[in-house]
């Protein structure tokens, strides 16, 4: 089996951290950790990310010594690839390099099952939390719908995220209390465009292609949107309500349900953006708890009738099924 490159064997440039005063956002970071220089390392990373997984979208050789094969194990919760095990070493090591002194703890949907053996979702600090390639089916079937999520959580609460969608082009920052844009690789910055759509007969509903069931398909008639979009990945569905080409997505869990690393870093950047991402009942979601599951209804949208959709969503599931557990 390969062995990925060790972190001493990777290229990573230590972020250096800026003497100025600390700004009232970098006081909710880590002691020494400071907001400029993480952003400025989350570029860097992101963009290293990106170049892996178009590689092997590629067939080309990946950069930074990983392999070449695109090999794929088949596992319980989904496809696992070269490409996200490359990309999952890349950012972690990566994080942990140019921030050898930081006090957080790093979790991934690679790293879950032994990370919650050693009790990582009790812990109540600083983590990250990494899905290395969110949508792996469409990245393997060339779809191009597929992102790069990394969310960090303090407390159980979001502080902030990246959303990272290679294929377009866009590296997507939500900083809690501040604010969210899009960036290109050449630095260039773009605000969240959300459309003026209010009324739910006219907005669209962009949807899940792999993780519908029949409630799901069910609840989305009965809240009957002027238009329904599939696309793969969540990063990606929120990406097309950042950019105002959708407005409003749900989530419904049946015999599985999403996992922290699906939603937390869309959630980030979509809540700074001024956007909604709650339960259906209204609840805020809590993350690194109850093996990681984020289970229920949860509606996400540009924040305009959140609180009409939730009611509605949470409305029908109780027609449809009294039982459900919003």
């Amino acid at each position: 089996m390969y062995r990925f490159p060790e972190v001493g064997s990777l290229d990573f440039p230590k972020a250096s951290f800026s003497k100025k005063s600390m700004s009232s956002t970098d006081c909710f970071l880590p002691n020494g950790v400071n907001l400029e220089d993480l952003l400025e390392g989350l570029r860097s990373l992101s963009w290293g990310a990106a170049d892996i997984l178009m590689a092997y979208a590629r067939g080309s050789k990946p950069p930074y010594g990983f392999p070449m094969e695109l090999e794929i194990e088949d596992n319980p919760g989904g496809p696992v690839s070269a490409a996200d095990l490359a990309v999952n070493s890349w950012l972690l090591d990566g994080i942990n390099s140019k921030f050898p002194t930081a006090t957080w703890k790093l979790l991934s949907e690679e790293n879950a099952k032994e990370e919650f053996v050693e009790g990582l979702s009790a812990c109540n600090g600083w983590i990250w939390i990494l899905d290395p390639l969110d949508g792996t089916k469409d990245f393997i079937k060339g779809t191009g719908e597929y992102a790069v999520h990394l969310a960090l959580v303090n407390d159980h609460h979001l502080k902030m995220g990246v959303v990272l969608i290679p294929e377009k082009e866009e590296l997507w920052f939500g900083v809690l209390g501040e604010g969210a844009w899009c960036e290109n690789r050449l630095g260039e910055k773009r605000n969240v465009k959300f459309s003026n759509r209010t009324q739910i007969s006219e907005m669209i509903l962009v949807a899940s292609k792999s993780h519908r069931d029949k409630t799901l398909s069910q609840l989305m008639e009965r809240i009957s949107p002027g238009e329904t979009k599939g696309i793969g990945s969540v990063g990606c569905k929120v990406g097309t309500i950042l950019r105002g080409e959708a407005d409003f997505y749900i989530s419904l869990s049946g015999k599985t349900a999403p996992k922290d690393w699906d939603m937390a870093a869309p959630e980030a950047v979509l809540r700074a953006a001024g956007g909604g991402f709650t339960h259906a009942d209204g609840r805020p979601l809590s993350y690194n708890k109850d093996n990681y599951e984020q289970r229920g209804c949860l509606i996400v949208s540009h924040g305009k009738n959140h609180d009409l959709i939730c009611k509605l969503a949470e409305d029908e599931i109780k027609k449809l099924d009294p039982f459900f557990e919003i």
